[in-house]
């Protein structure tokens, strides 16, 4: 099985944080919003072709694997 190289990227908004990894091969991806109080809430999505330009127009940067990680384990907060 081969391993997947996602991509990360993410965006503050009004002292929320936005992560979101896609796998780039299936279009799958993972967002986590994290609320100022640390709560975190995670949505599966679906991507199509143009999720990088919607991604590029809404601002998002790149972020780590390791920051995304973080996050998604309930570790940083």
């Amino acid at each position: 099985m081969a391993k997947v190289l996602y991509q990360y990227f993410k965006k503050e908004i009004d002292m929320h944080k936005v992560y979101v990894r896609i796998d780039p091969t299936t279009m799958e991806g993972l967002e986590i919003l994290v609320a100022e109080t640390g709560q975190i809430v995670q949505n599966k999505r679906q991507f199509d072709n143009t999720i990088y330009e919607d991604l590029e127009f809404d601002e998002f940067v790149e972020a780590s694997s390791l920051e995304f990680n973080l996050y998604l384990s309930g570790i940083a907060k």
